[in-house]
């Protein structure tokens, strides 16, 4: 197993690195420093003055791939790529246009984002599973026809009207929960209560759809009309042997989005005002930090690339067919 587990690491080490380059490419290629420092400073009469000192209190004054001025080593790694780039390897992320180190920043918010992401993702899975073995138990019949008709409408229906019709009904009008806003502690649940629903409830149409098309593929195998064969109950074999069984096609979707829940969700942390990645990285949008947002596209990409790779593993457990190889 550990053997595996570092033949998939390396593998993705090279996806990685081509992440990397391409958006440093995106990011100091197509806009350059210079640019940068006129969308900072306004494009209507700056001066090169002004554009070279925002270029050296931020380090973007250096070349971009190569130094041939310096010596030695120092042609690699006094550049932009290395240190804006090649940095991030190691966690060192810099510093964000209004001074805060954004490491400190991300491990700050990391906290509020998963507040959020962990029990949205373990009670949306759990009624996602529940809904759907609940349609395929009674298939073929009226109540199957009506649940799948109102995944679809859930399916139909944008995020942003569950969050501000969410809002407007639970915080606006009964007065459950405040409408937004955000506390440190136990006192952060009355805050998370109405974000955690909204998003079970929006994520539901979709996820349940798709958990009810893979048990009834798993429900014509052989396997099933075996077991139906030696009598035993219909629940049984559901919960048993077809919701065993597709494990496989269910973990490819949920070990993958589990390394994204860090990354938070930038619509609800927006409306919900959560101090959450989510929000930083809007927030590093709208006022155009590209440090941050360069940072947390580089998080996002090794989030995935493990939850990728903690998706082959956790194939190899919930299925000993699975050989690694």
């Amino acid at each position: 197993m550990f053997a595996y587990l570092v033949r998939r690491l390396l593998y993705a080490l090279p996806i990685l690195l081509g992440v990397n380059l391409l958006t440093f490419a995106l990011f100091f290629v197509v806009n350059t420093p210079d640019d940068m420092a006129r969308m900072q400073l306004g494009v209507k009469r700056v001066t090169p003055e002004a554009i070279q000192k925002w270029k050296a209190e931020r380090g973007y004054d250096q070349p971009l791939v190569w130094n041939a001025a310096a010596e030695g080593i120092g042609q690699a790694t006094q550049t932009i790529f290395f240190n804006k780039s090649m940095r991030m390897f190691v966690g060192e992320f810099g510093r964000a246009d209004d001074g805060r180190d954004i490491a400190r920043e991300i491990a700050r918010r990391a906290g509020p984002s998963l507040a959020i992401a962990l029990p949205t993702f373990v009670l949306g899975l759990g009624a996602a599973l529940a809904f759907a073995l609940l349609l395929v138990f009674f298939r073929a019949t009226a109540l199957d026809l009506g649940g799948v008709i109102l995944c679809v409408a859930m399916m139909s229906i944008s995020g942003l009207f569950y969050i501000i019709g969410g809002q407007w009904l639970v915080a606006k009008v009964w007065h459950w929960v405040p409408i937004s806003g955000y506390a440190p502690g136990l006192t952060a649940a009355k805050f998370l209560v109405l974000p955690v629903l909204i998003g079970v409830i929006a994520g539901l149409g979709a996820s349940t759809r798709w958990y009810r098309t893979i048990f009834l593929e798993e429900i014509g195998r052989d396997y099933v009309r075996t077991a139906r064969a030696k009598g035993l109950a219909e629940s049984v074999v559901l919960f048993r042997h077809v919701l065993r069984n597709a494990l496989i096609p269910i973990l490819t979707g949920v070990v993958v989005v589990i390394p994204t829940l860090f990354m938070g969700s930038l619509l609800t942390e927006s409306f919900f005002g959560i101090p959450g990645l989510g929000s930083y990285t809007i927030e590093a949008i709208n006022a155009q930090d590209f440090a941050v947002v360069r940072a947390m596209v580089f998080i996002g990409s090794v989030l995935y690339i493990l939850g990728l790779v903690a998706t082959d593993v956790s194939y190899t457990l919930a299925d000993p067919r699975v050989r690694l190889q």
